[in-house]
This record gives C-alpha cells, sequence and structure tokens, in this order.
C-alpha cells in the first residue's frame, strides 16, 4: 500500500518555523540528518521503516525548507529543535547520522526525552580518533571561493579509508569539478560552509566518552563494516561509557548506509526501536556484533 507524506509546520522555540514531513504509522521516530545534505537522501530508509513506525524527517536550520540558522553556529539551536519536535510529535525514539549523530547525542545527554537513541557513524570526535588536519586548509579553500579543492580537502580528510583520498590532489580536484555538476554534488557544495562550522564545533567537543555518561536513553552505536576506520573504536568507547549502549558493526556497509537502508540494517533498527521497553540495553554492552 502506497503512503503518502503528511507535511507540518511546527513552530520552533524562536518563533521560526520547522517543516516535519512525516511517513508511516506507529512509534514515532525523528531522524537528525548528517551534514552536507538534505532529508532528501533519507527517504528510503524512511519508506522502508513506514510499515511498523511514524518517521519524522526534518531539515535542519539553513538547508533546504528550514529557516535561516543562527551564527556563529554553536548547535544550540539544533538541540533546541529537536527539543521541539519530540514535544510535538511525542516521540521519543531519535536516530542520528554523521553529524546528526553528535547532536542527538547531545540532546540525550542533556537529558531531554528521547528513550531510544540509535547513531550510526556518529561524528563523535573521542580522545582525538577521528582526523583533524585536514580541517584548517579546507575552510581557507571554501572562504576563498575555492570549492572543488574544499570539498576534495574534506573528503580526503573524512574519508580515509577511499582509495580516492590517496591520489594526487589535484586528480582529486578534477573528480570534485565533476562531482560539482550532479545534483548532490551542488547542494554538499552549497552546504559544505555549514558542513565545516560543524565538524569545527565537533573537534571542539573532543575528550574522553564519560563526557557522554549523563545519557540516560537506550543507545544502539552502529557503523559500517567498509566505512571510515575511526568509527568502529569511537562507537566502542562510547559504548563503554554509556550506561545502556550496545554496538552494531554492519557488514559491507560504508558512511551512506543509512541512507541506502539495506535490509539488514533497517531490520537492526526495527528490532532496536520494537523491543519491549528496557529489554533492548541491559547496562552492559553487546560489543560489535556483526548484523
Amino acid at each position: 500500500m502506497t503512503q503518502d507524506w503528511t507535511i507540518q509546520r511546527v513552530p520552533a522555540a524562536d518563533g521560526a518555523e520547522i517543516v516535519l514531513h512525516s511517513l508511516g504509522a506507529g512509534p514515532g521516530i525523528i531522524v537528525v540528518h548528517g551534514g552536507g545534505v538534505t532529508i532528501d537522501m533519507y527517504r528510503r530508509l524512511a519508506v522502508r521503516l513506514a510499515d511498523r513506525f511514524t518517521v519524522h524527517l526534518y531539515n535542519r536550520r539553513g538547508r533546504a525548507d528550514a529557516a535561516a540558522r543562527a551564527e556563529p553556529y554553536d548547535g544550540e539551536q539544533d538541540i533546541d529543535d529537536l527539543a521541539t519536535l519530540l514535544a510535538y510529535t511525542e516521540a521519543s525514539n531519535v536516530i542520528g547520522h554523521s553529524a546528526g549523530g553528535f547532536i542527538a547525542l547531545r540532546a540525550a545527554a542533556r537529558r531531554l526525552p528521547i528513550s531510544r537513541l540509535a547513531l550510526y557513524d556518529p561524528a563523535v570526535q573521542v580522545n582525538g580518533l577521528t582526523p583533524t588536519a585536514w580541517l584548517p586548509a579546507a575552510r581557507a579553500a571554501a572562504e576563498a571561493g575555492d570549492l572543488p579543492r574544499a570539498m576534495a580537502l574534506t573528503s580526503a580528510g573524512i574519508n580515509t579509508h577511499s582509495a580516492a583520498a590517496r591520489l594526487p590532489l589535484a586528480v582529486q580536484v578534477a573528480f570534485c569539478k565533476l562531482f560539482l555538476r550532479t545534483p548532490i554534488g551542488r547542494t554538499m557544495a552549497e552546504l559544505l560552509p555549514t558542513t565545516l562550522d560543524e565538524t569545527s564545533l565537533i573537534h571542539r567537543n573532543d575528550g574522553p566518552p564519560e563526557q557522554w555518561a549523563t545519557t540516560e536513553a537506550e543507545v544502539l552505536l552502529a557503523c559500517g563494516a567498509s566505512g571510515p576506520p575511526y568509527y568502529p573504536p569511537t562507537i566502542e568507547a562510547l559504548a563503554g561509557a554509556l550506561p545502556h549502549a550496545r554496538t552494531l558493526i554492519v557488514p559491507r556497509a560504508d558512511h551512506d548506509a543509512l541512507n541506502r537502508a539495506p535490509q539488514v540494517l533497517v531490520d537492526a533498527l526495527a528490532d532496536f526501536f520494537g523491543a519491549p521497553a528496557n529489554s533492548s540495553a541491559s547496562g552492559q554492552q553487546d560489543r560489535s556484533r556483526p548484523a
């Protein structure tokens, strides 16, 4: 049966509007998307969960149909907007991806009413595990208006496992120029300054995993077996500090697996969010089991 998206305009704490795109029936799940993209990248995930859950997507500030973002960026508006949507939808389940994972974990650590939190490749800097040396050069290129170079530096800095990251920078820049001709490339280039601001905030919050230990939600920490190599140790470190957490390594999955929504990941998320209360985490970590 084909389902239609419901679009609602929700008043934010600062008087702006949050445009909420919802699909499905059942318990609510709010998706906090990653940097450099819009909610369009997560519609496949929503469709594949919609037979069991009501999935809520929204563009974070400064993107597509969202209101403008407050400057300088400190992430507080993201927390406020998520709090607004938790109250409006009465959902207590959240999925966070990449930089959205940082926002969602930050919200949970502040004890927003999140009962279950699934994070995929959470961009949370723990004890310097994520590379940072690339960021100043990428910011300088973006500020100079050289978006292909800025995108090449950003991609290589984040995707350290990629063969493309080992190519000469001039070749990477040439590929980025071609990528900029595509719709997703143009979107990512437009949002690149936002992405770099978010990355800077994440790096400024580097520290031991225990800083997140105030999180009371049950947490599923997932990453892809074929993705950047710093995510497995990151989620392991977080799982050791969070009181109710377990880890999941998804086979043959890269950073974009949440967008691609393979069945193995969809089923793992459905099991996590659909489990009876207090059964999906018990205070002991289920370490890195394959799906």
